[in-house]
C-alpha cells in the first residue's frame, strides 16, 4: 500500500465515522426525509439543500440559530446562502408584513409598497436609474439578457466559467445541462486578456456581457484587480451592454461590488436579502434601457403575478431602511473581512493546504493551495474534504453548505463567531495530516 492509499483510507475511515455520527444523532431527520421522497424526487425541491445520507430536517429557527427535527441546536453560518441577512423572524421584518397583510395579500394592482421599495433602490445604487421586480434573481437575469437582446439587436452573450446567474443559467466551462439555449460565449473568468481578445473579434454578435463580480456558487472567487474595468472597456468599444449580477453580493458593500470597484454598468440585477426574506429579484438600469418594458410604449412585455406582491415589498422597504442601511452593510463586511483573516491566519499557521476566499460577509473554505482566479483552479482538490469539513462542524454545532460556503447575518454573534474559529482550528488540528 502506497502512501497516497494510506491517506485516502484515513480520510475515508475518518469520514465514515463522522457520518455514522451523524446518521446515529438524527433519526427524525431522517425518517422526514424517507417519507419526503415518495412525494418528491430525492426527497427534495431545492438541488442545493440535498447531501448525503440525508439533509436536516430544519423545524425552525431564531436569529442566528436553527433547530433540527431532532432538536439540535446550530449557529447558522450559512443564512439561506446570503438572502437571511436579517437572520429569522426579525420582529421588523415581522410587523411591516403582518401589516401589510392586513390590508389584502394580492389586490391586482399598483399597490403601495411598490414604488417606495423601487424608489429606495434607485436610491441606494446609483447605476440603477429605473428598477422592475421580479419573484428571483433567476427571473431578474433572464430578463436583463432580453433587455439586452432587444436593445442592441444582437444575440451572443459572453458569461465566464462558473458562473452562476440562477437555476437555468449555471456554466462549468461550458453552458450546464439545465441552462436555457441562449447564444452564449463562456470565458475563463478573471483572464482580462483573453476577455478582451474575445469581445473584440466577435463585437458584432455580442448584445452583452453577464459577470459576477464575485463567483458566488463556484466558490466566493474575486474578480481580480482590473478585471471588471476591463469589461467596461471592452463593452464601451464593441456597443455590447454589460450586465452585473449582483443577485448574492449587492450585500457585500453599501453599493455593491461593481460600484465598489468604480465600475458602473449599464443593467444590475439584484435579489435575495433585498426582499427582507420572501421570493424576490429586481433587474434595473439605464433609463433607455428600462423604456423597453414601459407599457406606455416600450415593445417588451415583462409579467408575473407576484411580482409586486405586498409581503415582499413591505418586507424588503423595512429591511433596507431599520435593518440594512448601507453604514450596516459596511459593518457586517468589516466582520466577514476580520473573520475570514483570523480563518486564514489558521491554516497559514498550521501549513495546510486550506484557504478561506471571499469578499466581506460571504465566504468559502478550499482544500487547495495557491491563488484560486477562477473555479477550474479548484479540480485539484479532493470533494471528500469538503465532505469532512462539513459534517465536523455540524458535529460541532455550527451550520453551513456542503461546499464549504460560510455567510454572517446580522443577528450572528461574537460568541457564535468564537465558536465557528475553535471549530475550524479543532479540525485543523485533528485532520491536519490528511491537509496536507
Amino acid at each position: 500500500m502506497t502512501p497516497s492509499d494510506k491517506t485516502h483510507l484515513n480520510l475515508d475511515q475518518a469520514l465514515d465515522a463522522l457520518k455514522t455520527d451523524f446518521v446515529e444523532r438524527n433519526p427524525a431527520s431522517a425518517r422526514q426525509f424517507e417519507q419526503q421522497t415518495r412525494d418528491m424526487p430525492g426527497g427534495n425541491s431545492r438541488s442545493v439543500l440535498f447531501y448525503a445520507p440525508f439533509p436536516l430536517t430544519m423545524a425552525s429557527g431564531r436569529g442566528a440559530e436553527l433547530t433540527d427535527l431532532d432538536g439540535h441546536t446550530y449557529s447558522d453560518f450559512i443564512a439561506e446562502y446570503t438572502a437571511g441577512v436579517y437572520g429569522h423572524s426579525a420582529p421588523e421584518i415581522r410587523e411591516a408584513v403582518l401589516a401589510a397583510m392586513d390590508n389584502g395579500i394580492n389586490l391586482t394592482g399598483h399597490n403601495l409598497y411598490e414604488g417606495k421599495l423601487a424608489r429606495l433602490l434607485c436610491e441606494r445604487f446609483p447605476q440603477v436609474e429605473q428598477v422592475r421586480f421580479t419573484n428571483s434573481g433567476t427571473e431578474a437575469n433572464l430578463m436583463a439578457i432580453t433587455a439586452a437582446l432587444h436593445f442592441t439587436g444582437r444575440r451572443r452573450i459572453v458569461v465566464f466559467t462558473g458562473g452562476y446567474h440562477g437555476g437555468v443559467l449555471g456554466f462549468g466551462t461550458t453552458a450546464a445541462p439545465t441552462t436555457v439555449p441562449f447564444d452564449f460565449l463562456v470565458l475563463p473568468y478573471n483572464d482580462i486578456e483573453r476577455a478582451r481578445a474575445e469581445i473584440r473579434a466577435h463585437a458584432a454578435e455580442i448584445a452583452a456581457v453577464l459577470v459576477e463580480p464575485m463567483l458566488g456558487a463556484s466558490g466566493c472567487i474575486p474578480a481580480a484587480p482590473g478585471f471588471l474595468a476591463a469589461l467596461r472597456e471592452a463593452t464601451n468599444e464593441s456597443g455590447a451592454l454589460l450586465i452585473a449580477d449582483e443577485v448574492m453580493v449587492s450585500r457585500l458593500a453599501p453599493q455593491g461590488l461593481f460600484m465598489q470597484a468604480g465600475v458602473r454598468a449599464d443593467i444590475t440585477t439584484l435579489g435575495k436579502y433585498i426582499g427582507g426574506g420572501m421570493s424576490f429579484g429586481a433587474f434595473g438600469g439605464r433609463a433607455d434601457i428600462m423604456a423597453l418594458f414601459d407599457p406606455r410604449g416600450g415593445p417588451l412585455l415583462h409579467s408575473g403575478t407576484f411580482n409586486n406582491n405586498v409581503v415582499t415589498m413591505a418586507a424588503g422597504h423595512a429591511g433596507l431602511t431599520r435593518l440594512y442601511p448601507p453604514e450596516a452593510a459596511a459593518h457586517l463586511s468589516a466582520r466577514g473581512e476580520a473573520l475570514r483573516q483570523r480563518l486564514n491566519a489558521l491554516c497559514t499557521a498550521s501549513d495546510v493546504a486550506m484557504q478561506f476566499t471571499g469578499v466581506g460577509s460571504a465566504m468559502n473554505a478550499h482544500f487547495v493551495r495557491g491563488p484560486l482566479l477562477r473555479s477550474e483552479d479548484l479540480a485539484a482538490a479532493d470533494p471528500r474534504l469538503r465532505q469532512l469539513f462539513f459534517f465536523h462542524l455540524l458535529a460541532q454545532g455550527i451550520y453551513i453548505s456542503p461546499r464549504g460556503f460560510m455567510v454572517l447575518s446580522l443577528p450572528v454573534t461574537d460568541e457564535a463567531i468564537e465558536k465557528l474559529v475553535g471549530a475550524v482550528d479543532r479540525f485543523i488540528q485533528r485532520y491536519r495530516p490528511l491537509l496536507a
